[in-house]
């Protein structure tokens, strides 16, 4: 392993190229990856040798599937990878947010260089592809590491209730973000009872409807109810689905997009075993991390800019657990 950016009995953060840090990892040395990669072609975090800012789409998906291809070997073999990617549109508007997102006071030169290349993926992407198109990346990174050998069992909707809104009159406005479950092996960690949600009044009314008319009852405990001994009601919950609506809560302490703790900890609780290791690749301010300690779980974060980490240590060294938000 390389030598930790920081470190205490829970959490380790390890600066360097995502892939590069990878290859220092034991195999099968963590249970479970939560992470959320830089998406294509959106923002420029100002670091050299970032991912998002391929030539093409194909590149990205390539770069993408070389480091999870590292990912599983580093995987327990009952682990679970959870990708969160969003997707991006084929247009200028991108490439210019991309360009005035520099926040680190890069020089000039740097920004032209960046701008440089933003105008050759532009270029490269019109040849095949009209603007205005959306580029489907999350679906060509899934089936990518699908033909790689992961195994793809679920696609969940990370639906946004408070997205920002959006100043288009020619499509849709985007209101989700896709969240991938992958496994590694046919039998994986999975505790689906730690998700479990209260059963719906819906449910419950007519769970009662069909009791009625059987002589087989199930004591749930369930606000007193007795429901059928069948599988479409269980003592312990509803199924959550695939999916999650989730409001937006950024770490106040951050200038670049985060997503909510909400998010890992409902990962965490149904893909890690008690005890067990979180491993996020694209670690920004810690926000898994934060997660993975409220959950009782160690944590292992990666990332490339080093004023990252340094939001996350802050966050590690005070204590922040992130209480305040609901699990």
């Amino acid at each position: 392993m390389s030598k930790p950016y920081y470190s205490d009995d829970q959490v380790t953060l390890l600066l360097g190229d995502a892939l590069d840090v990878l290859r220092t990892l034991p195999d099968g040395s963590v249970n479970c990856i939560v992470t959320s990669p830089p998406y294509y072609g959106l923002r420029d975090y100002g670091t050299p040798g970032q991912y998002g800012l391929e030539a093409t789409p194909a590149e990205y998906v390539e770069t993408m599937r070389r480091l999870f291809a590292e990912a599983r070997r580093v995987l327990a073999d009952d682990g679970t990878l959870w990708l969160n990617l969003g997707d991006s549109y084929n247009n200028t508007a991108a490439g210019q947010n991309a360009c005035n997102s520099n926040r680190d006071g890069s020089s000039d030169a740097k920004q032209r260089a960046t701008e440089d290349a933003l105008g050759r993926r532009k270029t490269l992407l019109d040849r095949h592809l009209p603007p205005k198109n959306l580029l489907g990346i999350p679906w060509r990174t899934a089936f990518a590491l699908q033909d790689d050998g992961w195994i793809l069992r679920n696609e969940i909707v990370w639906h946004k209730p408070n997205a920002m809104p959006e100043s288009v009159r020619d499509r849709l406005s985007n209101r989700h973000e896709h969240l991938f479950l992958f496994a590694k092996s046919p039998r994986y960690w999975f505790d689906l009872d730690a998700i479990r949600e209260p059963h719906s009044a819906e449910s419950i009314a007519g769970a009662k409807r069909r009791a009625k008319s059987k002589s087989v009852y199930l004591e749930d405990g369930v606000g007193g109810q007795k429901f059928h001994n069948f599988a479409d009601v269980n003592a312990r919950g509803a199924n959550p689905g695939d999916v999650w609506p989730i409001s937006t809560r950024p770490y106040p302490a951050a200038h670049f997009a985060v997503f909510p703790i909400d998010l890992p900890l409902r990962c965490i609780k149904a893909g890690c075993r008690p005890g067990g290791t979180v491993l996020d690749t694209f670690s920004g301010s810690g926000t898994t991390g934060a997660a993975a300690r409220q959950l009782g779980r160690k944590y292992i974060g990666v990332d490339l800019n080093p004023a990252y980490h340094d939001l996350a240590k802050d966050r590690f060294v005070q204590g922040v657990l992130d209480f305040d938000i609901p699990a």
